[in-house]
């Protein structure tokens, strides 16, 4: 049994402490805007009263929480994990964040003594629910081993990609193949639809051909059955390509069909759609096109 601090008990925060603690571990969480889940309170979660509490009182530390500056936040601000830990224990980041300020913050982790992991996940709600998630980690071999009963707990692609930071960049580069794949299903799906052909049938054809995909299977249902509540919204997608476009940027790198995915992620956005689940894509080619697929 180990100890554990959970923080960012989201859409995908939540399944995954409840995975812990179906394990057998013991989790504790901070208060945070939202009130824990029931569910996860009723199978043995502790709530403290800030994040130095919890890191004080956990051998483990995970976190999931949207953007750099949350992580950062509850890091090293003011009640933060840093304020908690001593010397031997593990922080996991399980945000995706950039890689840049990851290694920043694993550097100053390292400095009071303890290990830092960043292991951003693939998945989405789905895989969350399932244990089913692609976990891609940095850090040191030591910590992996450590943390890597967790992670089967979890998860089932498990990899140790390199050194703090590489957790990071496999996100990104992930991130670019979804939203490529969502605005190929999407393209593929709103042509078939506009020439007359039935888009759930079309779908599925492909999907026993070379096309097939998990895109195809997964956000390509949604798109036919217009089920577009998140399960990854429209502006963790939209951070995430920012990510890549800027580290591009940094090192010289040209994405252009990455830049396309996110104008069309940002046509979502200017009509409301930034909550919207990512496969809500096709509706920006929805709107050029004056049809739905349906």
């Amino acid at each position: 049994m180990t100890n554990i601090g959970f923080i960012g008990l989201g859409i995908m925060g939540a399944p995954m402490a409840g995975h812990l603690l179906d394990g057998g571990h013991t989790v504790r969480t901070a208060t945070h805007s939202s009130p824990a889940p029931k569910e996860l309170l009723d199978k043995g979660l502790e709530v403290l009263g800030s994040s130095s509490e919890v890191a004080s009182a956990s051998d483990v530390i995970i976190l999931i929480v949207p953007d750099t500056p949350q992580v950062e936040e509850v890091l090293f601000g003011e009640t933060g994990v840093a304020e908690g830990l001593s010397k031997g224990k593990l922080v996991i980041d399980m945000s995706s964040i950039s890689p840049i300020e990851t290694k920043v913050f694993a550097e100053k982790i390292n400095a009071l003594g303890c290990d830092y992991l960043d292991a951003p996940v693939s998945g989405g709600e789905v895989g969350a629910k399932a244990a089913s998630l692609t976990i891609m980690i940095g850090g040191p071999q030591q910590a992996f081993d450590q943390a890597k009963p967790l992670f089967d707990l979890m998860g089932q692609n498990i990899t140790l990609v390199g050194g703090n930071g590489d957790g990071q960049t496999t996100k990104v580069a992930n991130q670019i193949i979804v939203a490529l794949n969502i605005e190929a299903v999407s393209e593929a799906l709103l042509f078939a639809s506009k020439a007359g052909a039935d888009p759930a049938k079309v779908r599925e054809a492909l999907m026993g051909g070379f096309a097939s995909s998990k895109i195809l299977e997964v956000h390509g249902e949604r798109m036919v059955k217009r089920t577009f509540d998140p399960g990854f919204r429209i502006e963790l997608h939209q951070k995430d390509l920012n990510l890549a476009l800027q580290g591009a940027k940094a090192i010289g790198v040209s994405l252009p069909n990455t830049a396309t995915a996110q104008e069309l992620f940002n046509s979502c956005a200017a009509h409301g759609g930034s909550g919207w689940d990512h496969s809500a894509m096709v509706k920006a080619l929805e709107m050029m096109a004056g049809h739905e697929v349906a």
